[in-house]
Parts: C-alpha cells; structure tokens; sequence
C-alpha cells in the first residue's frame, strides 16, 4: 500500500456517480483531512528533529562517561601506583634506618669496648705505679732506718765562721713531705 500524502488528497478527484455524495461535504471533509495530516507530518518532523537532537546528546554524554570512566580508571591506576611506590619507598627507608642503627649500635659497642679496655690499662698502670711507690717507700723506709743519726756540730766550729756565711740566711732542716699510700 502507498502512503498517501496531504497533496495526493488535495488532487485526488473521484468520479461523479448518480446517487454520490453531496461534494461540498466531501471537500469539507477532505480539507480537515489534509489539515490534520499535515499537522501530523509537522508533529512528527518535529518530533524526529528532536529524537535526532536527544540521539545526539546521548551519544555525547555517553562519550562524555566513557571519558570519565577512562580517567577514574586511570586515576585509580595512579592511585595504586603511587601507593604502592610510597610503600616501597617507605620499606626502603625503613631498611636505610634499620642498617644505620645497626651500624651506630655497633660502633657504640666498639667505643664502649675501647673504652673498657682503656679503663682496664689505666686501673694496671695506676696498681703497678701503687705497687712501683710502695717499693720505693719501703726501700726509703729500710735506708732511713739503717742509717746513723748524725751528732749536732760543736758550737766552736760554728764561731770560725766567716762574716760572709754569717750573712747567709740560715735554712731550717726540711720536714719530710707526707705520702699516703693505699
């Protein structure tokens, strides 16, 4: 069947029978017919103008959301990146100090070691000098003990004295210095 447009009814004419219909009736008829099915057509341009517009808009913000997932994808793609290079750089940094306190404990072990035995020297030398001065005392002792007193001078000797010894200034015998030992 042909799809009849508002110009085919505006110059279709029919036959003229008898017993017709009264034809003013049938124009009037025909006119409404053709007013209606323009207005259809224009309605239905219309309407496909904007189904072609919606179309449109919907493949642009469906381009629009594929962009959008892309870049969500990709920033979560960073996302995992840059969390899992900040892991690794917090594992390798948490290593760099782990070695470093390590180096540091054992140097201080070294020097608390050096220490020690510095310690331990400095305590042998202070008894080997203890024990060196104990020795040179009891030798000192022995000697003074072994020794003779010495007699006072006679106060005649001490007359012949020249006048410059007597000008000297007299020393007076030296106490012995005190050392204690321990």
């Amino acid at each position: 069947m042909q799809k009849i447009t508002p110009v085919d009814i505006q110059h279709k004419t029919f036959k003229k029978a008898l017993q017709g219909y009264d034809r003013i009736e049938v124009d009037q008829f025909l006119d409404d017919l053709i007013e209606t099915l323009e207005d259809d057509a224009q309605r239905q341009a219309a309407l496909e103008a904007e189904i072609a517009d919606l179309k449109e808009r919907i493949s642009h913000f469906k381009a629009m959301e594929e962009s959008l997932h892309n870049t969500l994808v990709l920033a979560q793609r960073t996302a995992d990146e840059v969390k899992a290079s900040a892991h690794k750089e917090a594992d390798l940094i948490k290593e760099r100090a782990r070695l470093a306190a390590e180096r540091d404990i054992a140097q201080f072990n070294e020097a608390t070691a050096e220490a020690r035995r510095d310690h331990q020297r400095a305590a042998e030398a202070m008894e080997k000098a203890k024990s060196e001065l104990r020795s040179l005392l009891t030798t000192h002792l022995a000697l003074l003990e072994r020794t003779e007193p010495v007699s006072a001078p006679s106060p005649a000797p001490a007359l012949a004295q020249s006048a410059d010894e007597a000008a000297a200034p007299v020393e007076e015998p030296r106490q012995p210095e005190r050392i204690t030992v321990y």
